[in-house]
């Protein structure tokens, strides 16, 4: 499977972007998945609603391609690590080759691209700073490919 993480802004040699590549690279070394990530740079010109609306346009041609999209949005379903990997499961049987999740700026995301998804998908109630979301996916991707594969890291 081919994983699509489109987000707003580089991380550049921080300590999260570390962190995310730790985990980017255990997935691919340890399994047939990909993971693939995409910084986007909007605009400096642009504020409040026409930069989520041009933000959300640089998203969502940077997974065009995808078969399903994801977007990490605070008002999405919150879901456990094994229904994620039960959502997984199913994409796998339905022969998905390309999943996205889309990472929107410090803003959120526009509301059409929210609309556009497949899932909206919430890490809580919590407001979390949108450069270390990429390693918290990047941890659940790796953790739901364990499940799926019967490995002993994901305890229940």
């Amino acid at each position: 499977m081919h994983i699509v993480i489109a987000a707003i802004g580089k991380a550049k040699e921080s300590l999260e972007h570390q962190l995310f590549e730790k985990y980017r690279q255990a997935i691919e070394q340890q399994s047939s998945w990909r993971v693939e990530l995409k910084e986007l740079t909007p605009r400096k010109n642009v504020s409040g609603d026409m930069l989520k609306s041009h933000e959300a346009d640089l998203l969502q041609e940077a997974v065009k391609n995808a078969d399903h999209l994801i977007c990490l949005d605070e008002r999405g379903k919150t879901l456990s690590s094994m229904q994620l990997a039960e959502h997984f499961s199913t994409l796998q049987n339905n022969s998905v080759k390309t999943v996205a999740f889309v990472i929107g700026g410090a803003d959120g995301l526009a509301e059409n691209l929210i609309k556009k998804a497949n899932l909206s998908l919430s890490f809580g109630k919590a407001t979390w700073p949108h450069m270390l979301v990429r390693p918290m996916l990047a941890e659940q991707i790796y953790r739901v490919e364990k499940i799926l594969a019967n490995h002993p890291y994901h305890r229940e």
